[in-house]
């Protein structure tokens, strides 16, 4: 069993994802992130700049729908985590060109603190590649209707 879901909080998620393409999903989610008190504002622009840098050197769109965004954030004392959900899907350039509909966004620091293991955070990726694969998490979670919904989905996996 892992406690990994934990590190999901409902308030910065999102089941409504608006935007049309990569820059605007993450502007959503970062805003999201803000708003809920997950990110301080301090970091929204360098968090912003920093996903859409990382998309540029190769895509995080895993297939199957899901894409894993996850980069460094320089200052950042803990990793800050969401799941966000665009109901239609939007262009990802996944590897399986499949638009990308289930999105697990990944803030963490660039090195060890008191808040942040490196190497647990490895365990913690390999076990949201996992979700990914998992055909009933990613039909659930796209039907969620509520972000409660979500971390309850992650929670419920967590225990598979």
């Amino acid at each position: 069993m892992t406690d990994y879901w934990k590190l999901f909080k409902a308030k910065p998620c999102s089941i409504g994802i608006k935007a049309v393409d990569q820059a605007g999903v993450f502007s959503e989610i970062v805003t999201n992130l803000a708003k809920a008190g997950a990110l301080d504002e301090g970091f929204t622009e360098a968090a912003n700049k920093a996903l859409v840098d990382r998309e540029l050197l190769a895509s995080t769109g895993l297939g199957r729908n899901v894409a894993i965004p996850h980069v460094k954030i320089k200052g950042l004392d803990q990793p800050v985590l969401s799941i966000s959900i665009h109901k239609t899907g939007v262009e990802w350039n996944a590897l399986d060109g499949e638009p990308v509909q289930i999105l697990f966004t990944v803030l963490r620091p660039e090195t060890a603190t008191e808040l942040y293991d490196p190497e647990k955070h490895l365990e913690m990726m390999k076990w949201i590649a996992k979700l990914a694969q998992d055909g009933d998490f990613r039909r659930f979670a796209i039907a969620a209707k509520t972000k409660k919904e979500l971390v309850d989905l992650l929670k419920e996996k967590a225990n598979v």
